[in-house]
């Protein structure tokens, strides 16, 4: 599935609450939607961050890059499960929807590490996720975006996928 150019725009609205990187109570907040919930990350900078304030995602999305910079992978040798994936820039790959799938009967935490480009992966995971799963993405210059998993959620990623068709 490919992404137009009327939905590059259109995702560069966040799904959930943005947590701008200057917000004093950034870290609280992350704190706060970690408790008793399953969290997914989707980016490399978001997996390191959560890792870095002891909170451990059940699912973690990377593909070594930051704004297409290479970089290293949050170094956490922790993970029970490790499933790869190919998912070149601007698409999701059958193969990646399968993985995340997979990823959540896996035992956790879960690391995918993702060849290409992990971005619009957080499109599939608000799909698979159980209800009330949090899943934190970074928005580039920016800040954190924060997403609950509700029924509302699915039916916009799934109307996003429904276009990517």
């Amino acid at each position: 599935m490919h992404l137009s150019n009327d939905l590059r725009d259109q995702l560069k609205i966040p799904l959930g609450n943005l947590i701008r990187d200057n917000d004093p109570n950034k870290e609280n907040i992350i704190k706060k939607n970690s408790i008793e919930s399953i969290i997914i990350t989707v980016g490399d900078r978001t997996t390191e961050n959560l890792l870095q304030l002891g909170i451990k995602p059940q699912i973690q999305i990377v593909d070594g890059l930051e704004k297409r910079s290479k970089r290293v992978v949050p170094t956490d040798d922790k993970t029970n499960t490790k499933l790869f994936c190919k998912n070149p820039p601007g698409e999701i790959t059958d193969e990646s929807m399968r993985v995340i799938q997979e990823a959540f009967s896996s035992e956790p935490p879960v690391r995918i590490l993702v060849d290409g480009e992990e971005d619009l992966l957080v499109i599939p995971v608000c799909m698979y996720a159980p209800e009330n799963s949090i899943v934190m993405y970074g928005q580039p210059n920016e800040g954190l975006v924060i997403v609950t998993v509700t029924p509302e959620i699915r039916a916009k990623v799934q109307k996003i996928l429904d276009t990517m068709n």
